[in-house]
């Protein structure tokens, strides 16, 4: 099991490169079994994980360039953990779910590149690794828009590779930079997260590097005001690149602020908490308002995962291991609800070829059962307990609380907010007559579509029911991280803020 996770990162890269050679009427069959194989390896790297350790496990290390010590080196942790199941899970049931039907055999090969640069993601340890695996993600999805989109899609994918091309270059700055530091101290070059943890860096610098590495992270996430190209994409995408945006890549930035961030610039991070709470809580309100203006239902989802994330932001920067977990815990369930979502829309999409929601009504009639699967997700969305969604939204908020109750009661908003929107959006759409005679005929999901949105379902409630088999792992690693946060800050009243905030105490 000692190479599990280059099996994770390698095996769908190799596969795709076995599809050229395949027939293309064969294609969807064999990306299906090549996405439920690396799902099953997801779950094997789960059974032997260790759920008492909160240190990385499954580390594997082979150098690259020895002289500046870059290093092929991976680890996974409970932080980690899930959010490697998570993709492997949401690539399987895009491809099961897959309607595309233009140039079918590219778009899964081209999928299969981009599960490997995800879970390369979040298993990289050393930061040029970390990077390579970073902005290898754009070339797959680039192409994703810009080939399959809409009618807008080159205009589309050109500012979603620029946006965040150019904020991961000032990461990189930082990144290289860090490493000089490292030298300069300890006479040696490395890259590693795992030694960087093992200097404290001056307060000054601390704010600095924070900024070279928000800039990356606050775009992809995306944050406010950051977040234009994101509605673009999504509205352009096709149904499968909207479900891998929002399901896995935006959760890399949020993943990156928790594995990077937090830990190598804790001053940083607890100088910059309200700034990024802030950030969050106008993502949060701005965001839903906008939502609810939309005619687009794919558009209406997408400025909703916006403001879902601002609460993950929320969570993050709470600092706490409640704040922490329930954002980690609700990064896993908004990829699974907002997949969800977008492949919802990808059903009528497909039947109407229109996302419009005036173009519907009354079609819980003809179509109940798709009506039934959408109301669940969409409660789920909304944070209903019993769901996935209440229990991250939940810890986060709780986190939160004990950094300020005034902003986290703001925060909460976004569940009355979401609610406004999203059952309005269902109401005009299922409920009422059948206005549109092209509504008439139209068929519920059965086959490949009811298969993975039950599946997704069956998902949104068990962890909604049991989340302890997450939780558990997820804060014995969280705790650490807390932990060293404590111990390498450089300021005693940071240092004192840290213990507060994980403490029963609260912090004005």
């Amino acid at each position: 099991m000692e190479n599990i996770l280059s099996m994770l990162i390698f095996f769908p890269a190799a596969a795709a490169v076995v599809g050229f050679l395949i027939d293309k009427d064969s294609m969807r069959q064999f990306g299906v079994v090549v996405t439920v194989v690396e799902f099953v390896l997801s779950l094997l790297l789960w059974y032997y994980f260790d759920t008492s350790i909160s240190d990385m496990q499954f580390v594997q290390s082979l150098p690259l360039i020895s002289s500046y010590g870059i290093n092929y080196l991976v680890g996974v942790d409970g932080i980690s953990l899930f959010l490697i199941i998570m993709i492997t899970f949401m690539t399987m049931i895009a491809l099961i779910g897959l309607t595309e039907k233009k140039n079918v055999k590219n778009l899964i090969i081209t999928m299969l590149f981009l599960e490997m640069t995800m879970v390369g993601v979040f298993v990289s340890l050393d930061l040029i690794l970390f990077y390579v695996f970073w902005e290898l993600t754009l070339i797959p999805m680039f192409y994703v828009i810009g080939f399959w989109g809409a009618e807008k899609r080159f205009y589309a994918a050109i500012k979603f590779f620029l946006y965040t091309f150019t904020g991961s270059l000032i990461m990189l700055i930082g990144i290289l930079y860090f490493g000089y530091i490292f030298h300069e101290t300890t006479g040696v070059w490395s890259f590693s997260v795992l030694e960087w943890n093992s200097i404290d860096l001056p307060f000054d610098l601390q704010l600095w590097l924070f900024i070279a590495f928000f800039m990356a992270f606050a775009v992809k996430v995306p944050m406010f005001p950051f977040h234009t190209w994101l509605p673009l994409a999504h509205g352009q995408a096709p149904t499968i690149g909207s479900i891998m945006l929002a399901a896995v890549l935006l959760k890399m930035e949020t993943y990156g602020f928790i594995r990077f961030s937090l830990p190598l610039f804790p001053d940083a991070s607890v100088y910059f908490a309200g700034f990024m709470a802030t950030l969050g809580l106008i993502a949060i309100i701005y965001t839903a308002m906008i939502a609810y203006a939309q005619e687009d239902m794919k558009q209406m989802i997408a400025y909703s995962s916006i403001s879902h994330m601002g609460v993950i932001t929320l969570g993050v920067f709470a600092l706490n291991v409640e704040g922490i977990s329930g954002a980690v815990y609700l990064m896993i369930g908004h990829g699974v609800v907002s997949g969800a979502l977008f492949m919802s829309v990808g059903v009528l999409y497909d039947r109407r070829k229109t996302k419009m929601i005036k173009e519907f009504g009354g079609l819980a009639h003809n179509m109940p059962m798709f009506a039934l699967v959408y109301a669940v997700v969409l409660m789920a969305s909304i944070g209903l307990p019993l769901t996935v969604g209440f229990i991250g939204e939940f810890l986060s908020l709780l986190g939160f609380f004990k950094y300020s109750p005034i902003l986290t009661f703001i925060g909460a908003l976004t569940i009355v907010l979401s609610a406004v929107y999203m059952l309005s959006m269902y109401k005009r759409t299922f409920f009422g007559r059948l206005r549109k005679p092209e509504n008439k005929i139209l068929k519920d999901i059965h086959g490949r579509e009811l298969v993975a949105l039950t599946s997704l379902v069956v998902l949104i409630i068990a962890l909604g029911i049991y989340p302890k088999v997450i939780l558990d792992p997820l804060n014995t690693s969280v705790t650490q991280l807390t932990k060293v946060m404590e111990v390498k800050a450089v300021n005693d009243s940071t240092k004192e803020k840290l213990s507060l905030l994980n403490s029963t105490g609260e912090v004005k």
